[in-house]
């Protein structure tokens, strides 16, 4: 994988409230070109929020959201898409009464027309959408869907990838192919913002991590640094010390 210095995407003092209530707090970070970057958290630390945040899904109340030098906060979601960031979102979000390759087609709503190449790329990393692609997206397995989440967000062919919880509610054999098809997806030079629950598995893949608590940054830095912090391993990876 490709790792420069170069600053794709970048959170500054973001702040995200629900009415009243305070979601994000401040938070900073930044992303750059090429990386995997992992937001782990417990439920309800903002994670989701943050992910809806950059899609302009919600607005900030103040700070700044920027991707290759422009300003998202006053920009509308579809724009944000045809900037170059795509966001697979928690829960998969498929349309359930239109078949595999009607809710690819949809991911491509922002092009002028649908990049076959593109699609034949999305089939050789999850062949079982390829196999399906006739079938109606309801009736397939929860692995399946997130499979086509992602191929559905990865259909505008984005500079960043926004993946929210792909391995929510899957069975371990299909979430250990959804991440090896992660790290492939990283290696054709997509970037990505990556929100887990499972810390370990987003560690090992990605290559930087900031953890959120409660809508702040606790602890932030290398996937190794984190992976060894024995605050880390007490929160998230189930270890005393």
């Amino acid at each position: 994988m490709t790792m420069t210095n170069d600053i794709l995407f970048e959170i500054n003092n973001l702040e995200v409230s629900y009415g009243s209530i305070a979601a994000i707090k401040g938070i900073s970070l930044e992303v750059r070109k090429g990386e995997i970057v992992a937001i782990l958290g417990a439920n309800g630390a903002g994670k989701t929020t943050t992910m809806r945040a950059i899609s302009q899904l919600l607005k900030a109340k103040s700070g700044s959201i920027r991707f290759k030098d422009r300003e998202l906060t006053s920009m509308p979601a579809h724009k944000v898409v045809r900037l170059g960031i795509s966001h697979s979102p928690e829960g998969r979000r498929v349309f359930g009464v239109l078949t595999v390759e009607e809710n690819l087609m949809l991911g491509a709503f922002t092009r002028s027309r649908v990049n076959q190449k593109t699609l034949r790329w999305i089939y050789e990393l999850f062949p079982r959408l390829e196999e399906r692609k006739k079938q109606l997206a309801g009736t397939l397995s929860g692995g399946e869907q997130q499979m086509l989440a992602i191929g559905r967000a990865l259909m505008s062919n984005p500079e960043m990838l926004l993946l929210d919880e792909p391995s929510l509610g899957i069975a371990p054999i299909l979430v250990k192919a959804i991440f090896k098809q992660i790290r492939e997806i990283a290696n054709s030079g997509v970037t990505i913002l990556l929100v887990e629950q499972n810390a370990k598995a987003a560690l090992k893949l990605a290559d930087r991590g900031y953890v959120l608590d409660v809508g702040t940054i606790a602890i932030s830095g290398t996937a190794s640094e984190l992976l060894a912090s024995s605050k880390v391993q007490e929160a998230y990876l189930g270890k005393k010390h």
